[in-house]
């Protein structure tokens, strides 16, 4: 009887519904919002959290720059209660959000409250447990169905990072909101999809190199898949910046490798020259992009995600499902259990 994987492979299948769920949970905590991403007095706002979460925070706090226009970044929550005076100039307002799953990590508590008695610095923070200590300790946003058994994140990062970037669609006004609802109305066939071409995928190739390339919004998505491979199947994996690839790192590159592109619309050509170069160097490519075209030609193998009339950051969650799921099917290809991988816990605390 198979044991392996029988958390993790239904996860990333629920992710559509623990998406939605978030979006009918957005709609009860629209004060949320306006008091929080909505408020102006804020200087800048920093996103925060650990592992995964920070990952996160790169993608929440890219969207929240364009789409408000307002200054905002992303820290790993260490660099606030060990090192706040060299990642946050002082004298300035500033609204601290903690990014967690568990709202146990111990980095975004301890982060939190060493601003807790500044007058300068307001917390919140977003989870999938209410009633975690994040939850009780400053107001969050909630994805109710991000909730997960397994080690890994995977529907709880999807759900939190649409849910974030929903909320500062709807600070945003405008159509951005619409184009959020879209991706709902996408994601569910993607996930369909993406289960048996990242099975087949798997299933057809032995890679002894895997990286990973991203820019702008998906420049923290790919670092997340990445991660995502190797905390599953313990393989060596990289990310980078796509253009950065180019300067020094692509030496690693030869016969063997796997190099996944995450196309954006936005820098497209660049992209795609980074990708034809890696291919003549003897690397698979795989791109994950809008739709395929006489551009991508050369790829050795595309996977759809549909959404061009999106902008590439409502279409950000897309890229997961097919990612995660590479990294499930690399894990049982190598007799690894996803579920449970070695030296990993859902919460790491200090």
């Amino acid at each position: 009887m198979l044991t392996r994987g029988i958390l993790t492979l239904p996860e990333i299948g629920d992710q559509a519904e623990a998406l939605a769920g978030a979006w009918e949970q957005l709609k009860q905590q629209s004060s949320w919002v306006q008091d929080y991403l909505a408020n102006n007095e804020y200087d800048e706002v920093v996103f925060i959290g650990s592992g995964s979460s920070y990952y996160q925070s790169q993608v929440m706090a890219t969207t929240f720059r364009l789409w408000l226009g307002r200054s905002a970044s992303a820290l790993p929550s260490s660099d606030i209660f060990l090192f706040r005076d060299q990642s946050v100039a002082r004298d300035r307002k500033i609204l601290l959000v903690g990014v967690s799953r568990s709202g146990e990590s111990s980095e975004v508590i301890l982060a939190l409250d060493s601003v807790k008695d500044l007058a300068n610095w307001t917390t919140c923070g977003i989870t999938c447990y209410e009633s975690s200590r994040l939850g009780v300790m400053t107001p969050c946003l909630v994805s109710p169905l991000g909730k997960e058994q397994s080690t890994v994140m995977t529907k709880s990062f999807s759900s939190m990072t649409f849910m974030m970037q929903a909320a500062i669609a709807q600070a945003a006004g405008g159509s951005i909101l619409e184009e959020m609802e879209q991706v709902l109305d996408l994601h569910g066939d993607v996930v369909k999809r993406a289960n048996s071409f990242a099975e087949s995928l798997a299933e057809a190739n032995d890679f002894n190199k895997y990286i990973y390339l991203g820019m702008g919004a998906y420049y923290g998505l790919s670092q997340e898949v990445c991660l995502k491979l190797k905390e599953m199947s313990y393989v060596w994996t990289e990310s980078y910046g796509t253009l950065e690839f180019r300067h020094g790192p692509k030496s690693v590159v030869e016969p063997g490798t796997l190099v996944c592109l995450l196309v954006s619309e936005n820098a497209r050509s660049y992209e795609l020259k980074v990708a034809e170069e890696m291919k003549a160097y003897g690397a698979f490519v795989l791109l994950v992009t809008t739709a395929g075209g006489a551009d991508t030609e050369f790829a050795d193998a595309v996977f759809e995600l549909g959404g061009g009339f999106l902008s590439d950051e409502a279409r950000a969650v897309l890229y997961l499902p097919l990612l995660q799921y590479l990294g499930f099917y690399t894990a049982m290809k190598r007799g690894v259990d996803p579920d449970h991988p070695r030296n990993l816990t859902q919460v790491v605390t200090i």
